[in-house]
């Protein structure tokens, strides 16, 4: 996926006014991102993350190996996405893509959805999902070794262990990789049979669209959009970016 249209996006969004998103009454936000609920959804490959009760859902589909999931998780709207996740405002799920070993070689994808999933199991799927982003490798270099994923785990506290560890090593979610990645592709539908392209955002059951797609990759805009949406559920089908 590339990022055109974002010109466009930040034109557009800029005649958005802002509208804050309230937290629910009596709740307060979450105090770091380790504080937030996170589970693997009754499908088997949906992982949600956030407040349950958020009426706003942000459903992303990206691949780890993916530069342009980089730019959104690190320099775009990822950033955004959390504080938003902290302040109970909207949740998030993931749909984890491994598509691009068999484009450009290797197996860091599949290890690395693996390894996302034995941090899962441990409850540290967040924060370890956030460290491996911003230590992506070059998409062309097969990066994401065994070793390098227990290394990047030891920058998450209580992470590293021989449950863990073995997980990573033996490949144990395999399973998971291979469903997590037809669920990926059956997303795409009719139209796109190999899936709709990562980073892709569904956000309330709607698609932001490819021509939109750079709004992705800018905080603030796609900050906006969040609002935007909070602030009318029901209604920003209507919205225009």
């Amino acid at each position: 996926m590339t990022r055109g249209g974002r010109a466009a996006v930040l034109c557009a969004v800029a005649v958005l006014v802002l509208v804050g998103c309230g937290q629910r009454a009596g709740q307060t936000e979450y105090d770091g991102m380790a504080d937030l609920p996170e589970k693997l959804g009754a499908d088997g490959t949906t992982v949600h993350v956030g407040d349950p009760e958020a009426r706003t859902v942000v459903h992303l589909y990206e691949d780890p190996r993916c530069p342009y999931c980089r730019d959104f998780e690190v320099d775009g709207g990822g950033p955004v996405l959390g504080e938003a996740l902290l302040d109970r405002e909207v949740r998030a799920q993931y749909t984890l893509a491994s598509f691009l070993d068999d484009r450009v070689g290797g197996s860091g994808s599949k290890k690395a959805v693996n390894a996302l999933r034995a941090a899962l199991a441990e409850g540290k799927f967040v924060e370890y999902h956030e460290v491996l982003y911003v230590n992506q490798p070059e998409e062309s270099v097969d990066g994401y070794t065994d070793d390098r994923l227990l290394e990047l785990a030891g920058e998450v506290e209580g992470l590293r262990g021989p449950a863990f560890d073995k997980a990573v090593t033996t490949m144990k979610y395999r399973s998971f990789v291979t469903a997590s990645e037809k669920a990926y592709e059956r997303a795409g539908g009719a139209e796109e049979p190999e899936g709709p392209g990562t980073p892709t955002a569904v956000v309330n059951d709607k698609r932001i669209p490819l021509e939109y797609s750079g709004v992705l990759y800018e905080g603030e805009p796609f900050g906006r959009l969040l609002s935007e949406i909070d602030a009318d559920p029901q209604g920003w089908e209507d919205f225009r970016f």
